[in-house]
């Protein structure tokens, strides 16, 4: 598992990829204590982002962002062109919610979804921002997809504590042209997965759903949660700030912590930090 495996209807001119999250899925909510239906939402999530972050052709990191205003106040993936994965979710939830109470509209509410795309040469990230349409998150990056790229698209998605899969197809322009029936043909054959059957191995799905059609499965590329711990970059973070606001940090608890939401890190430092960042006039620090 943990790879995209993208795939061709040659004799139709439609697209589909296989997305598989498992131990990388398994290690980024290991200790984060989600309710199930955040999990759920959050693989959903992450699986989506693993599909459409396998089109970077570039240096870059492409996000997805949902928030709204229910139980579950914010979703955040992203990944780079390596398809290197972190996110987070942040919900009122505790891990006894009950399974029941699952999709868009009752853990998000009204809300929105906001892509950001920061490729390497540009000094600004490129970023889109829609509204919260769908019931399922299924549901509203078909309705972002088809808005975008003016191509229909279907997802099937599942996500439990052990795994993340995402099925995608993308109706491409001579679909049409080539078989008039040919998009509903395999969009009905693929309505009929089941959500176990997404960690089946690709070519064994793919035959099970597609086995009278000319399908060419290409080469998966690997995915994996990648959020190693910093602490440079906090320290520098924290230099920034300068001696006077470390200093007043410190006098108001003994230790400073700084949370690295998105990855679940945390950092702390005692009051060596002032000398450490901030050497006494004369004293130098290697």
């Amino acid at each position: 598992m943990d790879a995209v495996h993208r795939f061709l209807f040659e004799d139709l001119d439609i697209r589909g990829a296989l997305v598989q999250l498992g131990p990388s899925w398994a290690e980024m909510t290991a200790t984060r204590g989600y309710a199930a239906p955040v999990r759920e939402l959050l693989g959903e999530l992450a699986a989506v982002t693993a599909l459409i972050g396998s089109n970077l052709k570039a240096p870059g990191r492409i996000g997805f962002q949902m928030s709204g205003h229910g139980p579950v106040s914010m979703l955040v993936m992203d990944c780079n062109e390596k398809l290197q994965l972190r996110g987070m979710a942040r919900s009122s939830l505790s891990d006894e919610a009950p399974a029941h109470v699952a999709g868009v509209p009752a853990l998000l509410g009204d809300g929105q979804l906001v892509l950001t795309l920061q490729t390497e040469n540009a000094e600004t990230p490129y970023q889109s921002v829609v509204p919260l349409a769908g019931e399922t998150v299924a549901a509203v990056f078909e309705h972002y997809l088809e808005k975008s790229e003016q191509q229909p698209a279907r997802l099937w998605l599942a996500a439990d504590g052990e795994s993340a899969c995402g099925l995608f197809l993308q109706k491409l322009p001579n679909a049409d042209v080539l078989d008039p029936d040919g998009w509903e043909r395999i969009e009905a054959l693929a309505a009929t997965v089941k959500s176990d059957e997404l960690r089946l191995p690709p070519a064994t799905l793919l035959t099970r759903l597609f086995h009278e059609e000319n399908l060419r499965l290409y080469p998966p590329r690997a995915a994996e949660w990648h959020c190693p711990r910093d602490v440079e970059k906090v320290r520098a973070m924290l230099y920034t700030l300068g001696r006077e606001e470390v200093e007043a940090m410190l006098e108001d608890a003994d230790i400073i912590a700084v949370e690295d939401e998105i990855c679940g890190h945390e950092y702390r430092f005692g009051a060596e930090i002032l000398d450490e960042l901030f050497p006494p006039e004369g004293r130098v620090l290697h």
